[in-house]
């Protein structure tokens, strides 16, 4: 946005030199991209006094005009306009002068006649619009004196335009007033907004607007004034010259006003020939479905009921609101009576039609970041202002459905001091903020509560507030200081170490760490197995084609593990830790791969409506959370997927002793999935093989799934062979209290690893083998692996060979093939027993 400085002058006397200010803008957060130095305009033009006026004998078209030009004495000028008279004061461009145009004037014959010089119009200083009828700048009487500079006498001095880059939460800054505001907060000036005069006049009457009920949520306030005899009216040409700075093209004297007030205020308005209005009035109202308007810059464009019209009394749309006048009410050189609006516009509303529709306007940038619903009087005194005194006015029709409450947040200058290390009093805050228009009210210990003005609703938090009294505190007042060691070393928290050692863990058994994307399509979720209708969408997602958020690690871990094997990977391990989201009680299930939050939620999370305090809770067990925001789930989960030779369920399944055993999780182990949880009751599940799938728990509780990819889903997520595949809720498994930690005295006497092949039946759990095959083998079992299942038709229909490792060692001697012969037939006979296994040979190995 391009500011010129004799405009901020206009509401705060500026005095400081354009380098301190471009650099105390910057320290605001309004940071300069450039400084324009420009100089003063119209050298070799100078005021000069109309002496006569007479025709040209050879031409009719043009006209002789003698003037003085300070110098005593009279000088003819071939004219072609013929708006002045004798003793006007008109703008002289001597010969020699360079025009902004380029063009040089000269001494020349017209017709016979010799002109000496050239008056001029506004457009051809540059300060006015292009074409129309020719008319030469008359200046005020008395407002000069013959010889002056033209430039002097319009007030046209030398000027500096700063191009600032304006953040989308500043929306009040995007004004002269609202920079000038900032910066004489920053600088300790005084700031005041010129009010113009504010007259009505009584024989007109007050506009007919109204506002579709249909559309009142979209546009809190709308007002109408009908403004006449605006024919000929004329704006001051230092008003044209801003404008020309700002980066606009003056057009016309009632659209050049209504662009003025724009940037000046930042309220967006708009003219309308009332004459070109059927019925005479204007109506917000929804568009029509296929409904179409022919916008100012001569495009048609198809409308539908998100967007929001302006229409005139009887129905047809004549401007897109918030963002572009329709042609067909537009102004031209012949209207005498506009009917103008000014409203306020929901920001979102905007924002969605402009984008949709491709459409970037001013006034779209303003509404879409937030204008100020108590600036349409102002604005609207402005307007009539500019026009100068020959136009009337009538009484303005103020429709405000949408009026807010004043916003109030509490502020503690102790909490402002920790947070930008400073050492503030309490009335050292009230101060700074009172220079931005926030008004201290109740007070309450060190508690101030402020009313936020309405021009800032990017205001609603505490911190914000500390964030104004940084800036106009300053930056660079605030000292660096490194934060102060507390009196003992900070440590990771116990969560933090249980994270880190599951990553190291994992990583000590040969996997490798993944990263995937929070944020899916729902072909990804489908190839996973996953329903779509169980995810979270994203209101306004960054990429339109992944706007669901993750209900589990595995679509992403299936996407990195296809990714490796496309590029010739080999035997993979993949693992990640991230965060998953669900919708308690949605139609996926269980919100877990494990079913854990189920329990946890109701007691915890309360009923809430989605607001306030109640819009974001959590459930903590052990310090690990279960973050509920609007209703949406978060928990951290873990996930793991191999492939490759030897690569099959029971790969999880040994991932999963580790990580359990590392964490010493007491009572983890492997359930089968109960007969009644169906599809979907576990996130996840039904992406597994039936036969290859199981639970994980800790103390009978569901924690996570383990299993065999199905090999319909490998095979949609081109996956060949075998993939193992296991999901645990880490808020889960890393809040169960962990078994103590006892010191084993280090036997010195060898082990003896025995071979176990048991054949069970398919149905018979492994886990709750293994189980019995530690409890049998007694204190002597170091440890219990399964390292192979076999299947063979000589075991019978229906029957499966599991063979474990058992590694028995003594503490106080060397074990004798007796005392391993004892083991044996213990594991044979309690095996047999509780799972109806058979003992098909047993060795010691070592």
């Amino acid at each position: 946005m391009r500011v010129p400085l004799s405009w901020l002058t206009e509401f705060t006397p500026v005095e400081e030199p354009p380098e301190r200010l471009a650099h105390a803008l910057s320290f605001l957060g309004l940071v300069v991209e450039g400084t324009e130095v420009v100089p003063a305009p119209f050298g070799g033009i100078v005021v000069a006094r109309v002496l006569a006026t007479r025709p040209h004998p050879g031409a009719d078209r043009v006209q002789l005009v003698d003037v003085d030009a300070g110098e005593g004495e009279s000088r003819q000028v071939v004219c072609g306009a013929f708006n002045m008279k004798a003793g006007d004061l008109v703008p002289l461009a001597d010969v020699g002068t360079v025009m902004p145009n380029g063009m040089e004037i000269g001494r020349r014959k017209v017709r016979g006649e010799w002109s000496n010089g050239m008056l001029c119009s506004a457009p051809e200083l540059g300060i006015g619009p292009e074409g129309g009828e020719p008319a030469i700048l008359v200046l005020p009487p008395g407002s000069a004196t013959p010889g002056q500079s033209a430039a002097e006498a319009l007030g046209f001095g030398a000027d500096i335009v700063f191009d600032l880059e304006i953040s989308p939460n500043r929306g009040d800054c995007f004004s002269v007033m609202g920079v000038a505001r900032d910066l004489a907060a920053g600088l300790g000036l005084s700031f005041s907004v010129p009010q113009p005069p504010h007259e009505v006049a009584e024989d007109l009457p007050a506009a007919a607007v109204a506002i579709d009920p249909a559309a009142e949520d979209r546009c809190p306030r709308f007002t109408g004034t009908v403004v006449e005899n605006v024919k000929g009216a004329l704006v001051s040409p230092l008003v044209r010259r801003r404008l020309v700075l700002a980066g606009m093209r003056p057009i016309n004297a009632v659209v050049d006003a209504s662009n003025y007030v724009m940037l000046e205020l930042g309220q967006p308005n708009h003219p309308y020939d009332i004459s070109r209005l059927g019925g005479g009035g204007l109506v917000v109202r929804p568009a029509q479905d296929g409904e179409r308007l022919v916008t100012l810059d001569g495009t048609e464009r198809q409308l539908g009921p998100d967007d929001i019209v302006i229409s005139d009394a009887e129905g047809k749309a004549v401007g897109l609101a918030g963002i572009m006048g329709g042609a067909d009410a537009e102004i031209s050189p012949e209207t005498t009576t506009v009917l103008l609006e000014v409203a306020n516009f929901a920001p979102l509303t905007i924002a969605e039609t402009g984008k949709r529709l491709g459409l970037l306007s001013e006034a779209r940038t303003r509404f879409e970041r937030g204008v100020d619903p108590e600036l349409a009087p102002c604005a609207i005194d402005r307007f009539v202002d500019l026009l100068g005194s020959g136009v009337r006015r009538g009484a303005t029709t103020d429709l405000h459905p949408g009026r807010a409450a004043p916003v109030e947040v509490p502020l503690r200058a102790r909490r402002a001091n920790l947070v930008l290390g400073t050492s503030l009093s309490t009335q050292d805050c009230v101060a700074l903020l009172s220079r931005l228009g926030f008004e201290a009210g109740q007070r309450a210990d060190d508690r101030w509560v402020f009313r936020v003005p309405s021009w800032r609703p990017d205001c609603s938090r505490e911190v914000d507030l500390i964030e104004e009294v940084a800036r106009i505190y300053g930056y660079d007042k605030v000292r660096r200081l490194l934060p102060a060691h507390p009196a003992r070393p900070s440590r990771l928290a116990g969560w933090q170490l249980a994270r880190r050692q599951v990553r190291e863990v994992l990583a000590g058994t040969g996997a490798s760490e993944a990263w995937s994307s929070t944020f899916l399509s729902s072909r990804e979720l489908e190839l996973a197995a996953l329903s779509p209708s169980s995810a979270v969408v994203v209101e306004n997602p960054l990429d339109s084609s992944q706007a669901l958020l993750r209900t589990s690690l595995l679509p992403g871990l299936l996407r990195a593990l296809r990714s490796n094997r496309e590029r010739q990977a080999g035997a993979l391990s993949l693992f990640e830790l991230g965060n998953v989201f669900a919708v308690p009680g949605g139609p996926g299930g269980d919100l877990v791969g494990s079913g854990g939050p189920e329990a946890t939620f109701p007691a915890s999370l309360g009923s809430g409506d989605g607001h306030g305090a109640e819009s974001r809770r959590s459930a903590s067990l052990g310090g690990f959370l279960y973050r509920v925001v609007e209703g949406v789930v978060e928990w951290e989960q873990l996930g793991l997927v191999a492939s490759g030779a030897g690569v099959d369920a029971t790969y999880a399944a040994r991932a999963w002793e580790v990580i359990a055993g590392a964490l010493r999780v007491d009572d983890a182990g492997v359930v089968p999935v109960a007969a009644d949880l169906g599809p979907g009751a576990l996130i996840g599940l039904p992406a597994l093989h039936a036969g290859r799938r199981a639970v994980l728990a800790v103390g009978g509780r569901p924690v996570g799934i383990v299993g065999e990819l199905a090999p319909e889903v490998a095979a949609r997520n081109g996956l060949a062979g075998r993939v193992a595949v296991l999901l645990v809720d880490l808020v889960l498994l890393l809040s169960a209290t962990p078994k103590p930690l006892v010191a084993r005295e280090v036997s010195r006497y060898p082990a003896v690893d025995l071979d176990l092949a048991l054949s069970v039946a398919d149905v018979v759990p492994a886990g709750e083998v293994a189980a019995t095959v530690r409890e049998a083998a007694g204190e002597l079992a170091e440890e219990v692996v399964l390292f192979e299942v076999w299947r063979d038709k000589s075991l019978g229909e229906g029957r499966r060979s599991l063979n474990f490792r058992a590694r028995l060692r003594a503490s106080d001697r060397t074990l004798t093939e007796a005392d391993v012969g004892e083991v044996r037939e213990r594991v044979a006979a309690v095996t047999a027993e509780r799972h109806g296994a058979e003992l098909r040979g047993a060795r010691p190995t070592s």
